[in-house]
């Protein structure tokens, strides 16, 4: 019997936390352990390297996720000790995991395999806080937002129109929509409010674009949680919240340094979902680590149409910085599921059913590319692949004008992702890219909705009612619509139907609300029935959850 995900990381050989500083070339002084196996960095040893010039950014994206599995976070593991392996020196930048996935249905996020960072169970759980920290800081604005109405109201807020909601780092549907201070004059004024994932938080955007405790403290400030009944805004700096909510955010604004089974350094930092937020790991983290790798290997969340249109459009555009290239990555399995084989028979070779399944892949090879970025797809293998259905993935990805290449690393580590590593590099250093975001600045904001629907989901058009866009174009009158375009959608599909498989055309993106959230400096759009607060699933992971007789923890991942 193979090994377990979990297994495996209990028998990593890990090195202490400041071997893996030294490598990276981080002084012990600059490292503030977390227990043995992590560290945070400094904010002194980030200003000290600032100056120095940029490594290779390398994007790991992919399909539309299916069932059947595609090993995105597992494949950027991989890829970075490869790389590490040929004699680079590279660097892995990665989110940190959400508490309620984790319990509800979409397990660990640290990869698998031979191809996995350490420590596991502690990256899923608690880490090293930052999560708690943020859910803190937003918590204590949603009191002092209440706490200011209760005392007299000097703002003249409109209880009717707080728009800063409350946040947990839990899937729990019941608290989507509530009713807060009931119970008398002493609770306050009765209001309806609700709660969102804390992985959907402005403050989480905030903390990943920050580049620094003041630009931290200033996008705080710049949230807007309220209007009056003239609708002008009330900011987070009114309510003089952004200082004390700097210092609860003072130790999460650090990167975390871990290490991945082959003892790379690892910053896994930040954490905002991609189907419901920006989906990228923290600016500082990306940025830092350019600074001190040849080549840095980070993900975005879920398929090439979510994450990695965000990471173009927004973190690239807010942080400055390009992706060399792009590594999309598919599975043999995924193809088949898109071509309509049922879970339980992907064992089964379907040559005929990888071709059909292929049109998903390839809207997202054209997607990559219209940003001027050279893209390689990773074949993330699987032991019932047979070379027939590989080679036919490696035909179709030939006529997109790109290549795939096989990867091993689940089974094999570095090893199995030398090919890969290899010709990544190659097209990197090429120097080939020639990024630039699909939308300008300038562009009203409805049409970088439209632009997004049309050109990345192939949609026909953006249903919007006469409110959403009369508060677009109000947004856009204060002074807002420069703002870049955060669209909440299913990560299932390149439509608002998560069931609609493949490569649809001819549908609409209907748009059911829209948020302004000025300190982290996007508009969210809100399509179909995407939830901004998660539900358990019928059967959620939580139930098979325990410590076993040795104390360890079991069915985590």
């Amino acid at each position: 019997m193979p090994l377990t995900d979990i297994e495996i990381a209990r028998a990593a050989k890990k090195r202490p936390i400041q071997e893996i500083g030294e490598k990276a070339g981080i002084g012990a002084a600059d490292l503030l352990p977390y227990g043995h196996d992590k560290a945070k960095v400094s904010q002194r040893f980030i200003d000290s390297v600032k100056d120095r010039p940029n490594g290779k950014l390398i994007l790991v994206t992919a399909i539309n996720p299916t069932p059947a599995g595609e090993g995105k976070t597992t494949t950027t593991v991989g890829l970075g000790d490869g790389l590490n392996a040929i004699g680079k020196k590279a660097m892995i930048c990665i989110r940190e995991a959400s508490l309620g996935p984790n319990f509800g249905m979409k397990g660990g996020a640290a990869g698998g395999g031979y191809a996995q960072i350490v420590p596991m169970e502690d990256m899923n759980l608690h880490f090293t806080g930052d999560f708690h920290a943020i859910t803190s800081a937003h918590s204590l604005l949603a009191a002092m937002i209440d706490n200011h109405i209760y005392w007299g109201n000097e703002l003249e807020i409109d209880i009717r129109r707080v728009v800063w909601r409350r946040v947990v780092d839990m899937n729990d549907r019941a608290l989507r929509q509530i009713t807060a201070s009931l119970g008398g004059v002493a609770n306050g004024f009765p209001r309806e409010a609700g709660f969102d994932i804390t992985v959907a938080s402005e403050v989480m955007a905030c903390l990943c674009l920050a580049t620094d405790l003041a630009d931290l403290q200033r996008r705080l400030g710049d949230m807007i949680v309220a209007y009056r009944r003239d609708r002008t805004p009330i900011y987070c700096r009114d309510i003089k919240a952004d200082g004390a909510m700097t210092v609860l955010l003072k130790d999460a604004m650090q990167p975390n340094l871990v290490q991945t089974l082959e003892n790379n350094p690892a910053f896994v930092h930040g954490g905002p979902f991609a189907n419901i937020a920006h989906g990228c790991n923290s600016v500082i983290a990306t940025t830092t680590a350019l600074k001190l790798a040849d080549f840095v290997v980070t993900e975005a969340g879920f398929g090439a149409d979510l994450g990695a249109e965000k990471f173009m459009n927004i973190k690239c555009r807010k942080a400055g910085i390009a992706p060399d290239c792009v590594v999309l990555v598919a599975t043999v399995r995924a193809m088949k599921m898109n071509g309509g084989v049922a879970k339980a028979d992907l064992g089964a070779e379907n040559v005929e059913a990888v071709k059909a399944g292929c049109a998903n892949l390839g809207r997202h090879i054209g997607n990559v590319k219209s940003f001027g970025v050279p893209v390689v797809v990773a074949i993330n293998h699987f032991t019932g692949d047979t070379e027939a259905e590989v080679q036919a993935v490696k035909d179709y990805v030939q006529t997109q004008g790109s290549e795939a290449i096989v990867s091993k690393h689940w089974a094999d580590g570095s090893k199995g992702s030398e090919a890969l590593a290899r010709r990544v590099a190659e097209i990197a250093e090429a120097g080939t890219a020639n990024f630039a975001p699909i939308y300008p600045d300038d562009m009203p904001l409805f049409q970088k909705i439209e632009t997004i629907a049309k050109r990345i989901y192939h949609a026909d058009e953006v249903l919007a009612d006469k409110k959403i866009r009369d508060q677009l174009r109000a947004w856009e009158e204060q002074g807002y619509g420069a703002l870049p375009i955060c669209m909440a959608k299913t990560q299932y599909s390149f439509s608002t139907d998560p069931n609609l498989r493949g490569a649809p055309t001819g549908h609409s993106v209907p748009v059911r609300e829209v948020r302004l959230s000025a300190g982290a400096g996007f508009v969210v759009v809100i399509c179909g029935e995407i939830m901004t607060m998660p539900g358990l699933p019928r059967v959620p992971s939580a139930e098979k959850i325990g410590l076993n007789e040795a104390g360890e923890i079991e069915g985590l991942f």
